[in-house]
């Protein structure tokens, strides 16, 4: 019979797009939340003449509290629909926004930062857990690329369009951009999510607590929650004063930060889907090997550079951002496939506590080692890039025995479920 004229099989489902197009745009607001800082960073510093230190304890408030709420839930992770868990964080998450934009003050911003954290840290554990239920090991790379494209969508939209609000209006407008932006996400994933319940039928009779304990000292997962570390640490300590860091040491005109993030943000919107594709093309370990050279060499020379046109800074920003990028995604792909069915929730849940925790402890020493000068020039910015990279190395070689570990568990035939497709 011939088959040549036969239509391809579809990839994905119509509902596995609606799933990813929810869980990327769900992510925006998550990840914008996050980034909208940075462009605050001056009006804010300024604004109420604070230090960088003082600063980075609004972005590591919101990390510990993401932290602990995220270890606290991990035990509750999978004993429930993951879509009612998701509403229940989101929803928290979209009133900690709120407050937010309500804020007053440095106080009652920290304080806002901190509940919002309680929610919002354990948002994108629930999805990745959701990814892992719904799709194929060797689509994830794919899934994880469209989802990070949220990323780079905050740096095209959410980054320029808060900026610009904040310094049209004042600070508190790009919060209630995202809190009125979140509260339709909302209502999208309760009208049209489907209940995501296959996780409950292998569930253990353990209690929350237990199942909590037993994920954490399982040993498969040490070295995976170990890298995890790691991977926080370097947007924790850089984003945050890129902005500052852009406009004092770098002389870019503040009228001009819009394009610089428009057109990073484009670079990696562009990059996203490519990196995903080979990461489940050609090996997601090899993809990350080769953005974290990319990464580091870019990191030392943004963190040294002085005045910068803007054309060079777009270049340096958007080819950095881009070896960022192939490092997440392949990563986020493998420990998709490191935990068995009825861990998923409890052990993203985990990776995202560690990850928030040694994300604000990288803020605070950010806030450290940086000293901004009474013109807002930011000194021994290039230390902290030489922390970062540091980092990066040390992440790379934890990926490299993490890459064994699964190759022998599947030469063993004893990987638990999705396993085998989780690296080339």
């Amino acid at each position: 019979m011939d088959t040549t004229n036969a239509p391809k099989a579809r990839l994905f489902s119509r509902y596995q797009v609606f799933i990813i197009a929810i869980l990327a745009l769900l992510q925006f607001t998550v990840i914008l939340d996050f980034m909208v800082l940075n462009p605050l960073s001056e009006i804010l510093m300024r604004k109420w003449d604070i230090t960088a230190a003082q600063f980075g304890l609004v972005v590591s408030g919101y990390a510990f509290s993401a932290g602990i709420s995220g270890v606290l839930a991990a035990g509750f992770a999978d004993k429930f629909d993951r879509k009612k868990m998701l509403l229940v964080f989101y929803t928290g998450f979209i009133i900690g926004t709120y407050l937010c934009a309500l804020a007053p003050n440095y106080q009652m911003l920290l304080a806002a930062r901190i509940v919002t954290g309680l929610f919002g840290g354990v948002i994108s554990a629930i999805g990745m857990a959701i990814i892992a239920d719904l799709f194929r090991p060797e689509t994830r790379g794919r899934v994880m690329g469209f989802t990070q494209m949220a990323f780079a969508l905050s740096q095209i939209v959410g980054i320029p369009v808060g900026w610009e609000l904040a310094i049209r209006f004042e600070w508190h407008a790009p919060f209630w951009m995202i809190g009125v932006l979140g509260t339709i996400m909302g209502i999208l994933i309760a009208v049209y999510m489907k209940p995501i319940t296959e996780h409950l039928s292998k569930r253990t009779e353990k209690n929350a607590f237990k199942h909590l304990w037993d994920t954490l000292r399982n040993r498969r997962y040490t070295l995976a929650f170990g890298t995890m570390v790691l991977m926080a640490t370097g947007g924790y300590m850089l984003m945050p004063f890129g902005n500052a860091f852009s406009i004092h040491n770098m002389g870019i005109d503040p009228k001009q930060i819009t394009i610089l993030f428009m057109a990073v943000g484009a670079a990696n919107l562009i990059s996203a889907p490519f990196i995903g594709r080979f990461s489940d093309k050609i090996g997601k370990v090899k993809v990350f090997y080769a953005a974290s050279f990319i990464t580091l060499v870019m990191v030392i020379i943004f963190t040294h550079l002085g005045l910068t046109p803007l054309w060079l800074a777009i270049c340096i920003n958007a080819v950095m951002m881009i070896g960022v990028f192939g490092r997440m995604i392949p990563v986020q792909a493998i420990m998709t496939s490191m935990p068995s069915m009825q861990d998923r929730g409890a052990f993203m849940s985990i990776s995202a506590s560690i990850q928030q925790l040694a994300g604000g402890l990288a803020a605070v020493l950010a806030g450290k080692i940086i000293h901004k000068t009474s013109t807002g020039y930011l000194e021994h910015y290039d230390t902290l890039g030489f922390v970062i990279v540091g980092a990066l190395i040390i992440t790379t070689i934890m990926i490299y025995f993490l890459n064994r570990q699964i190759f022998a568990e599947n030469t063993n035939a004893t990987p638990p479920e999705n396993v085998a497709a989780a690296v080339h």
